[in-house]
């Protein structure tokens, strides 16, 4: 087994209904999918989320096995 990192949409306030997942090698891949979702999906500029939201969804990437 080897480890990933994932990011569940619905796991954000707000975006309980959001049926989107994420689930890549590194984190820095899952920010940069999750910068493309929020554009796609919910019509939000990643460039715009301040320091306490970027921490919020830090905290919503969990690491995992594959």
């Amino acid at each position: 087994m080897t480890n990933a990192f994932s990011y569940a949409c619905r796991d954000c306030e707000g975006m309980e209904a959001c049926p989107a997942s994420i689930t890549a090698e590194t984190k820095e891949e899952v920010w940069q999918l999750m910068g493309h979702h929020a554009r796609i999906a919910h019509q939000e500029n990643p460039d715009d989320w301040d320091q306490e939201t970027r921490d919020y969804l830090e905290m919503l990437i969990k690491e995992v096995e594959v």
